[in-house]
């Protein structure tokens, strides 16, 4: 069960670990306890699911049952047996809590993995273990096309395709669709032997947005599989908040000093690891939530 996800409500983890034997996820207990509790505190959380779980075992609740107990890395690096419930399971355990952010948090679970977002995450997972990610050209506009297509193809119309219309995000505009072939010609040339160089090239492809969605999904493997190459390195994208990256990126067009600490500071050599790539997707898709 070496498969780990991480899933975001409210900007809370939820972690789960998929099952290969019966094709399955198990989700964390005391995560889903702390996002509908809405409590920051582990012993708090952990207390208030061993009075639950023992009121349930009086009721005969088969939800206690269904409960089986897998090892999740925690805060502290170590790995420790936690209970674990399946999808099902889950949304029993919901319904012990009547209460809006409950149903909210039912909802987003149920169908979070219909939406076109949990669709192209899905096939981000696979690409870790797809022999496509072998031929995709690294550094060039047209293995960033490559991995867009992959992420979305089937699910927009305009998958790997670059814009012919101008976009703009939070009054910044990106680089006029007119001359966007020029502009990322430009950033193909750009070097990339030292960090800093990587660093540069893919701020200006932020800048260029070459998509008219998915650009920062799929720009963040273009970087990992440029660092990859280069210094045998990637991004341990678990150690950047969603917020520090947000701001870092907004500022970067201006200075690229602090979007470079916060990727230096959570460079691996991890970079044959598929849990570090998964955790990678999960926060990327996170840093793109509204």
């Amino acid at each position: 069960m070496s498969k780990v996800s991480i899933r975001f409500f409210n900007d809370r983890k939820v972690r789960a670990v998929w099952d290969e034997e019966n094709a399955k996820w198990w989700f964390s207990v005391l995560d889903i306890v702390a996002v509908l509790t809405d409590q920051d505190e582990y012993t708090k959380t952990r207390n208030y699911w061993k009075y639950l779980k023992a009121k349930l075992k009086k009721e005969n609740s088969e939800l206690v049952s269904a409960t089986t107990q897998l090892k999740l890395v925690a805060n502290d690096g170590k790995r420790y047996l936690t209970d674990m419930l399946d999808n099902s399971g889950v949304i029993e355990l919901g319904k012990q809590f009547p209460s809006k952010s409950a149903n909210r948090f039912i909802e987003w679970f149920t169908y979070s993995d219909e939406t076109i977002d949990g669709k192209s995450k899905h096939k981000a997972y696979a690409l870790f273990e797809s022999s496509f990610i072998n031929s995709i050209e690294v550094g060039t506009a047209k293995g960033l096309q490559q991995i867009h297509a992959y992420l979305f193809g089937g699910l927009y119309n305009f998958a790997g395709q670059i814009r012919q219309k101008n976009i703009s995000k939070g009054g910044f505009q990106f680089a006029v669709a007119q001359y966007l072939d020029n502009t990322l010609r430009r950033i193909e040339q750009m070097p990339e032997d030292t960090f800093d160089q990587i660093a540069d090239k893919y701020v200006e492809m932020n800048i260029a947005h070459p998509f008219m969605e998915g650009n920062g999904r799929s720009s963040r493997i273009w970087l990992d599989l440029i660092l990859k190459k280069r210094l045998k390195k990637c991004v341990d994208w678990s150690k950047i908040s969603k917020n520090d990256y947000l701001n870092a990126m907004i500022k970067s067009s201006v200075n690229s000093t602090e979007i470079k600490n916060l990727l230096k500071n959570a460079l691996t050599d991890e970079i044959n690891s598929r849990e570090m790539f998964m955790k990678g997707i999960d926060y990327s898709y996170y840093y793109e939530e509204n």
